[in-house]
Formats: structure tokens, sequence, C-alpha cells
């Protein structure tokens, strides 16, 4: 391929020749940022958001209501602010706990702190759409909150759990692509810094593709995963859901014919 492009350019040629050899690690950078700032956001943002949820008024473990104000306060003032922005008010943070505030290393931190408050609200999101009535059932039989947080929610929110998951894994990783602006790295610092600051296109493309693939196969993965374990779309959760029903109406009609 290289002797292709070098018969048409000596510049196409140079350029095939760095993706070549600079690819490997640029997918390595990307996908070591994003994994590690993916995981750091779900330890604060899962049980954030889920404190989001059990602990407004009315859920099965109310707090303070300023409690609550200030966490919503928080999440919704970080979310506010744009992540190229914040990732250059975190520069002194990144420099303090990590010694440097330029590279792959130095953008996890803006990252983690972009991400948690996303993952809360996909969280509390998914947490919102269970069925209360499940809470319920598991309130009257004398279980307790931590019980029904671990055992009836989370379980019970699985399929959308992870199809949150996906959702910020992908956004992640875009906000990884646009911290090469301003001293990340990754397959974003080869497109911006070294594609479109270069106006090297052949650069610039691949390192778009290339994202765009690691987008489509964390999304499709995780979309796929949610669906197998929804037992409401899934064949499995289908045949239960009617042979329970058909149970039901069975049952019905026996009650019926009896009173008659």
């Amino acid at each position: 391929m290289t002797e292709f492009f070098a018969s048409l350019s000596p510049d196409a040629a140079e350029q095939v020749e760095y993706l070549i050899n600079n690819v490997p690690f640029a997918i390595w950078e990307t996908l070591y940022s994003t994994v590690l700032a993916t995981i750091l956001a779900y330890v604060i943002g899962l049980p954030l958001g889920v404190l989001l949820v059990v602990g407004e008024e009315g859920g099965i473990l109310p707090l303070p209501r300023p409690v609550m104000t200030v966490l919503n306060v928080v999440v919704n003032l970080l979310r506010s602010v744009p992540f190229l922005i914040l990732m250059v008010v975190v520069f002194p943070l990144s420099r303090l706990l990590i010694g440097t505030s330029i590279g792959t290393k130095a953008t996890i931190v803006p990252l983690f702190i972009a991400a948690f408050p996303f993952v809360a609200r996909l969280v509390e999101a998914s947490i919102r759409e269970m069925d209360r009535g499940i809470i319920e059932a598991a309130e009257s039989m004398g279980c307790s909150p931590l019980q029904i947080i671990t055992k009836v929610i989370l379980p019970e929110c699985v399929p959308s759990l992870l199809t949150g998951f996906a959702t910020a894994f992908v956004t992640i990783l875009s906000y990884g692509a646009m911290s090469g602006a301003i001293g990340g790295g990754g397959l974003g610092s080869m497109a911006l810094n070294r594609g479109f600051t270069r106006h090297q296109n052949i650069v610039l493309w691949g390192a778009v593709i290339l994202l765009v693939i690691l987008v489509q196969i964390f999304q499709t993965v995780g979309t796929r995963l949610a669906v197998r374990l929804d037992r409401r779309i899934s064949g499995k959760g289908g045949r239960k859901r009617r042979r329970r029903e058909t149970a039901k109406k069975i049952n019905n009609e026996r009650r019926i014919g009896g009173t008659m």
C-alpha cells in the first residue's frame, strides 16, 4: 500500500507510513484513557445515581433536602461546563495528582470529572424507568434499603444500565478525542495535531475512521448485551411472560366457571 501511494505522491507515502507506525500506540492510548476514566466515573457515578433516586422524598432511603439539593446542584454544574473549558480549569489538579497537565495520563483527571455526573444521570434515569411495584413488593417483604438496592433495583436495571454504560463509554471516548486539542494523546491528538494542523488529510481521515469504528464496536456490543439480558424483549423472557399470562387467564376462567 505504501508503494502505491508513493507512486502518486511522496507526501501520501509519508502519511501512510506514519499511520502504520503510530496507529497501534494511538489506539492503545485512546482505549487506556477511556477505559480508566470510565471505571473511575462509575465508581463515583453509580452510587451517586442510585442516591439521587433512593434519597429523594418518598424514596427508600430519604436524605435531608439540603443534601439532595447540593448533590443535584453539583451534578448539574459539572455537566453544564463544556469539556474543553473544564479540562483547562482542571489543569492544576492534574498537575497536582499526576505531576503534569499534558499527555494521556493527564487527561484522565478531567475525563473522570466530566464523566461521573453524566454517569450519575444515566444511572438515575435507568432506575426511574423501573416498575415501582417491584420496590413496594420488596418493602412489604421486610427488605432493608441496602437489600432493595443490591438485590432488586440494580439487578432489574441491568439491561438499561448496560445501555447507559455503552453511551457513557462512547461519550468519554469522544471527550478523549477532543482533549487532543490541548495536550492529550491518542487518536484525537493524531487527527488534530498531525492531520489537521499539518494539512495531512490521510492522517486526519484515517484517525477519524478509526474513532468511528471504535464507537460502532462498543455501542453495538453494549446494545446487544442489553437486548440479550432484557427479559421484556428477549425471546426467553417473552415466552415466560406469555406462559404467565396464559396461566393467569386459565385460572380466571376456572374461577368464573366455579362461581357459575
